[in-house]
């Protein structure tokens, strides 16, 4: 579950139950779902959140039980882990600001 007081940055469950996976930004419900290896764009209903946050696994090998496992050579915190943050960040920004299409 989310903690409290901090504001939910990333994949969550979706709390409305429309999608799997729902982005937050900033504590906020974005547009960006995802339903397995898809993303798609649906807003949220504007509606209160129904239930308390609870993280989403991140990628697919997190999904898989996998997330543990790094490239050859990688040390913990290393490449894996800057690539999501920085995918991360990507994502909130085009949320935030609208994605080029």
């Amino acid at each position: 579950m989310a903690k409290a007081g901090a504001a939910a940055q990333g994949w969550y469950w979706d709390p409305y139950r429309e999608h799997e996976d729902r982005y937050f930004s900033d504590g906020r419900p974005t547009d960006l779902v995802r339903d397995g290896a898809r993303e798609s764009f649906d807003p949220p209903p504007d509606l209160p959140l129904p239930a308390p946050l609870v993280p989403a696994a991140s990628d697919m090998r997190e999904s898989r039980g996998l997330g543990d496992l790094h490239r050859a050579g990688e040390t913990e915190g290393d490449a894996f882990s800057h690539r999501r943050m920085a995918r991360d960040q990507a994502i909130s920004a085009m949320v935030r600001y609208g994605a080029a299409r």
